[in-house]
Parts: structure tokens; C-alpha cells; sequence
């Protein structure tokens, strides 16, 4: 505070010297009561004007607060309703630093250091912050935490727009009625952004109209901000030496420049039009001027850069979501701000909104701390000052001094912030908000809200007040069908889908204006997910054009021409009556296994027209390529006669030509195999055709079904895990049922031979004990001699078959000898099952024992009895 006493101290002295030099002139100052009654009256024109100029200011009426009866306090933890010894002296802290600040600073506003909480306490504004890192990896960074923060929490004004609010309730409070105003907004981000290791501080200001009231009408929406395109620029192939030259251009170079300069004149009459159309709306949409401009108070996150790799420091305004730089005018001033350890008022001139502001905290000029014990640097002090303080007694004494002066913050009042994961997945109130923007209306909603699956919408619109409609955009969640966005343009009457990976036809994108097939309608794929390679198919009404990629003909273009319908009289259908086909023109990438010459580049199938076209590809070393053309008849004339291939069947171009092309049989085998894939082709061209059928009904049925995906591990919507598991449930309740009725008494049976309902005495609890024992060690002994036995005879015969194998060695078949091999491993295998199961029993017998002789003496119809012999 001694910078602010210095600052007082001369501004004091230079209002005294000034009103010094006032009386020395004999310039009487006169009161404002005195002025006033020396004003002529007011007239009645001037009071109708006064009164029609008062009326336009709109005073904001009161505003209807959440109060303590809407909260029970009961509820609520002991630290939201008092208050430690820790943050009592705190408070005292707080308004000793408050007097000060307005004794010293009586222009500025009162600070906003402890309003109450919810339960009407006062609170520290720093223990209020509790910073917390939420479980949820969606919001490590400060865009997904605030995105949330502002679709989480509704908006509610600040009672009085010129101060800030008496209140301030527990982030927690806030998250569980999901309202607030600019503070509590600022808070939990605040909290959120420090949790996760942002250097983030809430700011208590002054913001434009807009930002207060949360106003984005005059705000374009970032989801119609289209990505700038990187232009990619293509190298240019360098020139051949013997490439043929362009021909000359003989046009007249004075009419090219007659035509640029008209337009060049279209263009800028063009452009001045357009530039006063928009300064015709932006005058339009200009706000009107706001009377309590620059004292509107508002709060807001500042992130300073350097932690979390943040470059630059900027604003975060908790309603919206959005980051602004420090140069914006829609901050228009810092009183103060404060994170979860200490507290700052500003020292510097807003006459610059908050462009001029130096965000150093350890500057004492600038910013004045409330506690000693920050972490932000604190600037160096002078020289001289510096080489003072070299002595060890003088550093021990400043060092005690600060120790004495320092106070630690207390830990924040607050409970762990918890967001559950059900209203993580909701996020907005109710699970839907609507939010206006300039010239469009962006709608969200919570995932599995509505049976369709969508979560987002947003309808652009052609004027101002939003009455006709451009386009609208619909973005789904867990869809069966993986439709991920729906585009809809009003104007053109085109539909875009946009799928994600799964769709059963692959489908990726799917361009259409109607569902009816043979109309115009871009389709494409995710060529990964197909066998034939395909990646796009266009439809028109007269042709289908289809692009491949990676297959291993390499046919990369298919271009398909159909002809009128022929009309039906029973069967209508698009699949029942086919579009005949006239055209086919096929593209293939280059073969680097065959010769160029040999590799064909394209094909055109002329149907109607008999005739089929190729053209090869391109030697790198040649300028043309070769070509080749057959005129394809009919096996046998009218007569029944067989056609015979000749030499005008085929016309070919070939830039080497060559002696075995040149023959009838290689020219017969070339137009046979054509023929063949011409079949081929045309039989392709009527399953893709069936394709795009099969997909418009999928997609017909999709579209009415509209069915959800649900995760397995979301047991409260997922009905067949619900069910699955309550019928495990059920059988494993059942199994221990059994399982209960399974544990028969051990002393039933010696129980039974007593006479019903007597009274055991003393010797019978000793014989039951006895006979009980007796017979349990029967049974052990009984059944070590079975397994004895049974290992002994699976010995005895395995000897015997042995021996028997030794006698009849010679005279034995390959099958005899499997068999037997086979039965030795067998016999092994169970003579040293029953090897291990003995000695296992020998091993368990005593212990066994032991322990159902200890379970009788604690058996409580025997304990009592049998306490003598214990």
C-alpha cells in the first residue's frame, strides 16, 4: 500500500497548490446547490423533452434470485456454514485492505473481497476457487471446459447490472441448480482451467452490452466460419525438348483489352454495389447507443500464458464460451481479479478499455496484491537499494519482517467438484438450448433425447429477422445407420449425408434432391471397406459415371449412357425395366507390367452402333499413342451363314506397328475377348444400377427406423445387458440357494437315533462326538482303499497287456500295435491320476479330521457339553 499512499500523497498536494493559485486570482468557486438556484426554470417544452429523453433509458427491473429457501442449508456441509479461525482473520485481513483502498482510492468502487455464500456467510472470493481436475479427458483442455461450462449452466442476470452481486454461491451449488450469473460462470471455469493447469484468474470488470446480456445476435456463429483452403501450388512438369509448340494466338490483342477493361467495370460497379449493400446492413444492425456504456460490471476468465504451453494471454467469457484477445472492445475495464491464492486490484488507466494493460502480477505499481505470500516475482527494486541489503543482519531482519507479514490463503470452503456421467452426457438444462446468432439459430441437445439421434442443429437464414431459411445443418449421435450430418439447402433443394465408417454399403457421402432413383445424386464411398475399389458414383437421369481406386485391373473411370425406358404394361418398377444401355467408356491406369503399346488407356463400347474403341497408352518417349477400332457383327448373316472375320472389321492407328497384330486370328482373338467383356461391362453397369436401388430403399428404411446404438456398458439404456444380467443375477441367487440346501448336518444322522425332543446330556455328547469322528474316519480309510484298489487294478492289467504284447510281438498288425500304444498312454494317464489323487488324500486325510473334530467342540449343541473336554 505504499505505492498508493505516495500516489494520494501528490495528488493531494497538487489540488492544494491549485486552489492556491485559485485564490490568489480571487476566482469564487460556488456550490452546486448555489448554481443551480441562480438556472432559469425549466420551461414546460423542456421538461416534455427531459421526460421523453429519460423515458428511452431502460432502468433493468429486479431480477428474481435464488434465495436460501430454494437451497437446504441443512444439507450442506459444516464448512459452507461457518467459518474457520483461519478465514475470520482472512476477512479481517480483507477489510483492513478494503478501508485502505477506499481512504486512499475514494473515486473508485468498492472491491468485491467476501460476499456471502448460500448459506449467508461471508466467504473469501479466493476460497470459493477449487481447483479440480475432472475425471473426464474431454476436459483436460480450456475449450472443452468451457464449452461445458456455457451449455451446462443456464444464464442469469446480475441483479443490478452496475454492482457486482451481494452473493457468490459454491461452484458445487451452482453445478446442482445449473444456473448462474457471470460470476458463478467465472468460478467454476475458474476452477476447472486451474485443476487442469491453466494459469487462470476470474476478473471482476466492466463489458459491453452484448457480452453482459449474453447477446450474440450481432456475432457471426463459428460453426458457418468455413476452414481457409490451403492452396497447394502444383510444380509444372518441365518442358520436353522436342515438345510440339502451342499454335499461334491470332487474336486481336486490342479487343482482349476493349473486353478486360469492360470487365474490369462490371467488376468494380459489381463491387461497389455489394460494399453498400453491406454498409447498408451494417448500419442496419448497428446497436444502439447503450446509456451505461463502460459500467456494466461483468466477469471473466484471464488465462496468462506460459503454463499448459498457452503463448499468449487472452479472455475467456465464461456465457459464451469463446476467447477473445486483451485488445477487444467488448472488455472495457479490470477492477480487480484474484485465483485461488491471492488477490489484486488494478493500478492502471482503462481510458484504453483493456488494451493497454500489463499483466504483471509482480509488478506492486501496477497491480496491488492483498497477501505477502504470492508466487508471482516481484520487480527488482534499484540499485542502491539493492547493494543496502547485502548485509546478512539486514536480509535476517527482511526476512522476518515479510515472515511476520505474510499470511498463507486458507483451503477453499468448497467440496470437490463432481460432475456425474450422466450430467456430463446431458449438459444442458433439461438437455436442449437455443442459442440466436446473426442470421442463424444454433440448437443443441443431450445425446439419446430424441429418437432420431440428433444432438445439433443449425438453420441459417437470408435476413436479419430470420424469417427465410438458407440452409440447415443436423448433426446425429449413436446412429445404427452411422449418419454423422445432414445438410439441407432450402434454396436448391440439395441434401447432403455425411456418414462415419460402418455403414453396410460403405456409404460415405450421399448428394441428392429426391429419393425417387434416376434422378441426379452424387454417392460416395469408402473405397477400404469395398471389394470392387469404388470411391465415387454419379447418377444422372441419361448416364452413371463411377470412379475406382487400387484395383487390380486397374479400371479407375467407368462411364455408363442409358437410353429411354422401354415402356411396360404390367411391370413398372425401376428394377423390374432396366434403363437399356448405348454407351460404355472405361478408364485403367497405367500397367507397368505390360508394354505400353499393349496397355490399353481407354475403352468405349458403342453398343448401338456395333463398334468398340480403345486407346492405348502413351509411350514417354513418343507424342501419340496407338488406337484401334472393331466394328462387331453378328456371328452368322441371315442366311445362317457363318460370318468370317476380315480385314475392314478392324481399323487400327499403331505408332510402331508390328507384324503379329497385323493378322486376322490376333485381330479375331482381340474382338472374342472384347465381346466378353462387353458382356461383362454391361452386366456390371445392371448390378450398380441394382446397387443405388438397394441403397435408396436402405437408406428409406434407415430413415423411418432411425434406430440408436446403445454401448454395452451403458447398463441403464441397454435393455439386453439389463436383462442378460438381472437373468445371471437371478441364477446366481438360485445356485446359492441350492448350495445352502446342499450343506446337509453332520449330526443328523447320530442325531436321529436319540429319542425326539430329549435333552442331550453329558455322555451322549461325548458318544456323538466319538461316533461322528469314528465314522468320518471310516469313510477316509474306505476311501483310500478304493482308490488303492482301483490303482492297483488299472496296474495288474496294464502288466497283463504288456505281457501279452511280449508273446504276440511278431504276428501283430500296424493297427494292433496303434491300438495297443494307445492304450498304454491311457492306462498311464489314469494310473497316475489315481497315483496323485492317493497321495493328495494321504495328505488331506489327517487334516480333515482335525478340522471336523474342531468344528464339533465349536458346535453350538455340543459347546456347552463338551467344555470339560476341550
Amino acid at each position: 500500500m505504499e505505492v498508493l499512499k505516495e500516489k494520494v500523497e501528490e495528488e493531494e498536494a497538487a489540488e492544494r497548490e491549485e486552489a492556491a493559485e485559485r485564490a490568489e486570482r480571487g476566482e469564487k468557486t460556488l456550490r452546486p446547490v448555489e448554481v443551480r438556484r441562480e438556472e432559469a426554470p425549466l420551461t414546460q417544452e423542456a421538461l416534455r423533452d427531459l421526460e421523453k429523453k429519460l423515458s428511452e433509458i431502460l432502468v433493468p427491473g429486479k431480477i428474481s434470485i435464488s434465495t436460501k429457501d430454494t437451497i437446504d442449508i441443512l444439507k450442506l456441509p459444516v464448512s459452507y456454514q461457518t467459518n474457520t479461525p483461519k478465514e475470520e482473520h482472512l476477512l479481517q485481513v480483507a477489510d483492513n485492505f478494503s478501508r485502505q483502498y477506499s481512504d486512499l482510492c475514494p473515486d473508485r468502487v468498492p472491491l468485491f473481497l467476501h460476499p456471502v455464500n448460500e448459506c449467508g456467510l461471508p466467504k473469501f472470493v479466493s476460497t470459493t476457487l477449487r481447483p479440480t481436475l475432472m475425471p473426464y479427458p474431454e476436459l483436460y483442455n480450456w475449450e472443452s471446459c468451457a464449452q461445458f461450462v456455457s451449455d451446462f449452466l443456464s444464464m442469469v442476470p446480475l441483479p443490478d447490472p452496475l454492482k457486482p452481486p451481494p452473493f457468490l454461491y459454491s461452484p458445487t451449488t451452482v453445478l446442482e441448480q445449473q444456473k448462474g450469473n457471470c460470476f458463478d460462470f467465472s468460478t467454476l471455469l475458474c476452477s476447472m482451467l486451474i485443476g487442469s493447469g491453466y494459469d487462470a484468474y476470474c476478473v471482476n470488470g466492466y463489458g459491453s452490452q452484448d457480452i453482459c446480456h449474453m447477446d450474440l445476435t450481432r456475432e457471426v456463429c463459428p460453426l458457418t466460419l468455413k476452414p481457409k483452403e490451403i492452396v497447394q501450388q502444383q510444380e509444372k512438369a518441365p518442358a520436353k525438348k522436342y515438345a510440339v509448340k502451342p499454335p499461334r494466338d491470332l487474336s486481336s490483342k486490342f479487343e482482349q483489352e476493349q473486353e478486360m477493361k469492360q470487365q474490369e467495370q462490371i467488376k468494380a460497379e459489381e463491387e461497389r454495389r455489394l460494399r453498400e449493400e453491406e454498409e447498408r446492413l451494417l448500419e442496419a444492425e448497428k446497436a444502439k447507443i447503450d446509456p451505461l456504456h463502460g459500467l456494466r460490471v461483468h466477469c471473466w476468465v484471464l488465462v496468462l500464458s506460459g503454463k499448459r504451453e498457452v503463448p499468449e494471454t487472452f479472455f475467456i467469457d465464461p456465457f459464451t464460451a469463446r476467447s477473445y484477445s486483451p485488445q477487444d472492445d467488448h472488455f472495457l475495464g479490470i477492477e480487480s481479479l484474484w485465483n485461488h491464492k491471492n488477490y489484486w486490484v488494478n493500478m492502471q488507466d482503462c481510458w484504453n478499455c483493456c488494451k493497454d494493460l500489463v499483466f504483471d502480477l509482480g509488478d506492486p505499481v501496477r497491480w496491488e496484491y492483498l497477501l505477502l505470500g504470492t508466487d508471482k516475482p516481484h520487480l527488482s527494486t534499484t540499485e542502491e537499494e539493492d547493494t543496502g541489503m547485502n548485509d546478512d543482519e539486514d536480509l535476517d531482519n527482511l526476512c522476518k519482517d515479510d515472515k511476520d507479514k505474510s499470511f498463507d490463503m486458507p483451503n477453499s470452503w468448497v467440496e470437490q467438484i463432481d460432475i456425474s456421467p450422466e450430467a456430463f452426457e446431458t449438459r444442458c438444462p433439461n438437455g436442449k438450448k437455443v442459442i440466436q446468432y446473426k442470421r442463424a439459430k444454433l440448437e443443441k441437445w443431450a445425446p439419446y433425447l430424441n429418437s432420431n439421434g440428433l444432438v445439433c442443429r443449425l438453420t441459417t437464414y437470408e435476413d436479419a429477422e430470420c424469417t427465410k431459411t438458407l440452409e440447415i445443418k443436423e448433426w446425429y449421435q449413436n446412429r445404427e445407420d452411422m449418419l454423422e450430418l445432414k445438410q439441407i439447402n432450402k434454396v436448391t433443394g440439395l441434401n447432403i449425408d455425411y456418414f462415419k465408417p460402418g455403414h453396410p454399403q460403405a456409404l460415405r457421402v450421399h448428394s441428392y434432391k429426391t429419393m425417387q432413383p434416376g434422378m441426379d445424386r452424387v454417392m460416395e464411398f469408402y473405397e477400404t471397406a469395398r471389394v470392387d475399389g469404388l470411391i465415387k458414383r454419379e447418377e444422372t437421369p441419361k448416364t452413371m459415371t463411377e470412379y475406382y481406386q487400387g484395383r487390380s485391373d486397374f479400371l479407375s473411370y467407368r462411364h455408363i449412357n442409358f437410353g429411354p425406358r422401354v415402356k411396360k404394361l404390367v411391370l413398372n418398377s425401376a428394377e423390374s425395366n432396366p434403363r437399356p444401355v448405348v454407351k460404355i467408356t472405361e478408364r485403367f491406369s497405367r500397367n507397368p507390367a505390360k508394354p505400353a503399346d499393349e496397355d490399353v488407356a481407354e475403352r468405349v463400347f458403342l453398343i448401338l452402333d456395333e463398334r468398340i474403341q480403345l486407346r492405348y497408352h502413351c509411350r514417354e518417349d513418343h507424342i501419340t499413342a496407338s488406337k484401334r477400332e472393331f466394328l462387331r457383327r453378328t456371328e452368322v448373316d441371315s442366311k445362317g451363314n457363318k460370318i468370317i472375320m476380315t480385314a475392314d472389321m478392324c481399323v487400327s492407328f499403331e505408332v510402331e506397328p508390328m507384324e503379329h497384330t497385323k493378322k486376322l486370328l490376333y485381330q479375331y482373338e482381340a474382338m472374342m475377348q472384347l465381346k466378353n467383356e462387353e458382356k461383362l461391362s454391361r452386366h456390371q453397369a445392371w448390378e450398380s444400377e441394382l446397387e443405388v436401388l438397394e441403397i435408396l430403399k436402405l437408406r428409406e428404411e434407415e430413415e423411418e427406423a432411425h434406430t440408436l446404438t446403445i454401448s454395452i456398458y451403458d447398463t441403464k439404456r441397454n435393455e439386453k445387458s439389463k436383462e442378460y444380467r438381472e437373468a445371471m443375477e437371478r441364477v446366481m441367487h438360485e445356485e446359492h440357494l441350492r448350495q445352502v440346501e446342499a450343506q446337509l448336518d453332520y449330526l443328523a444322522p447320530f442325531l436321529a437315533q436319540l429319542p425326539p425332543g430329549e435333552k442331550l446330556t453329558r455322555w451322549q455328547a461325548v458318544r456323538l462326538k466319538d461316533e461322528c469322528l469314528s465314522d468320518f474316519k471310516q469313510r477316509l480309510i474306505d476311501k483310500a482303499n478304493l482308490i488303492q484298489a482301483r490303482f492297483e487294478k488299472e496296474t495288474q492289467e496294464l502288466q497283463k497287456k504288456q505281457q501279452w504284447y511280449q508273446e504276440n510281438q511278431v504276428t501283430l498288425t500296424t493297427e494292433d500295435e496303434d491300438f495297443y500304444l494307445s492304450y498304454c498312454s491311457q492306462a498311464m494317464f489314469r494310473i497316475r491320476i489315481l497315483e496323485q489323487r492317493l497321495n493328495r488324500h494321504k495328505e488331506l486325510a489327517p487334516l480333515k479330521y482335525l478340522a471336523l473334530e474342531e468344528k464339533l467342540y465349536k458346535d453350538p449343541r455340543l459347546v456347552e457339553l463338551l467344555k470339560v473336554f476341550a
